[in-house]
């Protein structure tokens, strides 16, 4: 093989590098942004959670007004 061809392969294997960071990089946005997704989604179910249980309390107390 001439050094040209080397030069190409060497050239080639680097574009391929640069493509598979950009996808890592790419992928690693996209779990970032699920993650804060999945957080406040957790978080506004943990609301909800009190809530309920705050009125579920409420309900079970004997009503004193009577």
């Amino acid at each position: 093989m001439a050094k040209s061809e080397y030069q190409e392969i060497i050239a080639e294997y680097k574009e391929q590098v640069r493509i598979l960071k950009e996808q890592v990089n790419e992928l690693t946005d996209a779990c970032k942004a699920k993650d804060s997704a999945l957080k406040r989604a957790l978080q506004k179910l943990e609301y909800t959670t009190d809530d309920l249980d705050k009125l579920q309390e409420k309900k079970d107390e004997p009503d004193e007004k009577l």
